[in-house]
């Protein structure tokens, strides 16, 4: 055997090298936002939607870019959009969730989904940043048990009648497109989840912003009152709950990436101050006690990196559900612990509006919240963990490389 090609052929296969291309695609999107996102974005914690700045992403060619590039996208993958958000997240919380929602699921519930000529409809109008998606599952009695959901949709003749309520919905204020999970025909079960598309001004149709969260972003509460739309608007017929979660692992990459991009940012505002601020005529960057923690915030920062990463391209379409759910848990709980790291470091400072690493915690928060807790996810993998492992031949880590 040769040791020596063996070696070379894996170092090959663990590469985490990014590729010029995405070394540019970062560049790109760290300059606008740190000269333009990061310097104005105490002005969005009062839930402001951040439209200038999706205009200006829509000039870079980042907003839709992962539309197919035969309408008008540049047809990128999980990984590329997670490095996108993970940059934004690190100057601006509120234009990473509003990029969230024009790269994310319901970009890709409308490219996969869709018949060709709604996706001739609204893909294009996606990557020029004139098109913002909000994407309407969570009701009052269906949050993470989405099967339970009520809102029906009743075909009728070549017309689809939707009547219900969604809650805790992003975007929905502000939306021009409403990507609907919702039962078909009172169909019982997951089986009987569909997906429908209503745009906005449809008749019956009611967004409110409700509720202020402590990032900033406003959710709504949405009604479906009598909202009649075309039957080719029903995207999806049956099945849904299993395309949706296939779609929602990448959802949760990208929450992950948020995650990491607030704890990045927290991280880097941290080593500033820790090297201008001084206690008894030294900067507190010389006290041991506290470049140990930085090491320790460092470390869970790298570890989370590793786990994102490898997640993103774990699968062809949709990352593997297994890698998802492990990125978003440990990107979840590393940003709350690494951005509280960064508040105790600032002291009283670090609890102002005007210092960013109070951003970045409240920022944090969200992660645990959307796209599966971690404690759902826990009881994901657990269940992979037993279905997978063979008790004579050990874990399953190496199957993954």
């Amino acid at each position: 055997m040769d040791v020596t090609a063996s070696s070379a052929q894996a170092a090959e296969r663990l590469n985490f090298r990014l590729t010029a291309e995405q070394k540019q695609l970062i560049e790109t999107v760290r300059r606008v936002t740190q000269a333009r996102f990061k310097p104005n974005a105490l002005r969005y914690l009062d839930g402001t939607f951040p439209r200038e700045n999706l205009r200006a992403l829509a000039e870079l060619g980042v907003a839709g870019m992962t539309v197919p590039e035969e309408h008008g996208g540049l047809g990128m993958g999980t990984l590329e959009s997670a490095l996108v958000l993970e940059e934004i997240a690190k100057g601006c919380y509120a234009t990473a969730m509003m990029m969230l929602g024009e790269i994310g699921v319901q970009c890709r519930i409308v490219s996969y989904f869709a018949p060709d000529n709604l996706k001739r409809k609204f893909l294009p109008r996606i990557v020029a940043g004139e098109c913002v998606m909000a994407i309407c599952i969570t009701e009052p009695d269906a949050g993470t048990d989405a099967a339970r959901m009520r809102t029906n949709a009743e075909v009728r003749d070549g017309r689809v009648v939707l009547n219900g309520a969604k809650t805790l919905i992003s975007r929905a204020d502000v939306g021009d497109l409403f990507i609907v999970f919702t039962r078909v025909d009172r169909r019982p079960g997951g089986e009987g989840i569909g997906c429908l598309l209503v745009e906005k001004g449809a008749k019956g149709l009611i967004a409110e912003a409700k509720y202020h969260t402590m990032g900033g972003e406003m959710l709504s509460e949405v009604r479906f009152e009598d909202v009649e739309v075309p039957a080719e608007n029903l995207i999806v017929r049956e099945n849904g709950i299993r395309r949706l979660f296939a779609a929602f692992n990448v959802q949760r990459c990208l929450n992950s990436a948020i995650c990491l991009g607030s704890a990045e940012g927290a991280f880097d505002e941290s080593v500033r101050y820790m090297q201008i601020r001084q206690v008894a005529g030294h900067p507190i960057a010389e006290f041991q006690g506290l470049r140990w923690k930085l090491v320790d915030m460092y470390k869970e920062i790298e570890a989370a990196r590793g786990l994102l990463y490898r997640a993103c391209v774990s699968g062809t379409d949709f990352p593997d559900p297994m890698q998802a759910a492990l990125a978003k848990i440990y990107c979840n709980e590393m940003a709350i612990t690494v951005t509280s790291h960064a508040v105790q470091m600032h002291g009283g400072y670090g609890y102002t509006d005007e210092f960013p690493v109070s951003r970045f915690f409240r920022a944090a928060r969200f992660g645990g919240l959307g796209g599966g807790t971690p404690d759902m996810l826990r009881d994901l993998v657990a269940r992979r963990v037993f279905d997978r492992i063979d008790p004579g031949e050990g874990i399953l880590s190496l199957d993954t490389f």
